[in-house]
């Protein structure tokens, strides 16, 4: 069973939670990662992101402005 990745973006200024979550992405055990965030647009940037590099993505609304992006390969 593999490992969730966590990445936390909450508070950084593009394109640092890009540049995070593509990090983790490229991680040999990288197979699920769940990434927070808190604005939307690092929401739809990591989404993006992950998505044209062959990822699934579920985003969840946690609280106002928060979001949770649950991404697997």
């Amino acid at each position: 069973m593999s490992e969730v990745i966590q990445v936390d973006v909450r508070g950084l200024s593009c394109p640092e939670p890009v540049l995070r979550t593509r990090q983790a992405m490229q991680r040999p055990d990288a197979t699920k990662i769940e990434v927070l965030a808190d604005s939307v647009a690092s929401r739809d940037n990591v989404k993006r992101t992950a998505e044209a590099e062959g990822w699934n993505v579920l985003v969840k609304q946690l609280a106002y402005g928060e979001f949770e992006l649950d991404l697997t390969k």
